[in-house]
């Protein structure tokens, strides 16, 4: 396994989330970090929460999320 980088950093878990669950839609593994005290301090979340990939899927996670970004189909 690689190591992981962020691919997106969002100032809330529930969206990040979101983007994690599209990547795994997407067959890449995702996960969620957040330094918010395991939830119990959701201000934290305002410095941001990365949504992690393995550094060998980065290029197409990028690819995805900016398809999406720019209204694209992301499947096309």
């Amino acid at each position: 396994m690689s190591p992981t980088v962020s691919a997106a950093v969002v100032t809330s878990r529930i969206e990040a989330e979101l983007i994690a669950g599209f990547l795994r839609d997407h067959d890449i593994r995702a996960a969620v970090a957040a330094d918010d005290a395991g939830g119990q301090e959701p201000e934290l979340q305002l410095q941001g929460v990365r949504v992690l990939v393995d550094s060998s899927d980065e290029a197409s996670a990028r690819r995805l999320l900016a398809a999406v970004e720019d209204g694209a189909d992301p499947g096309e």
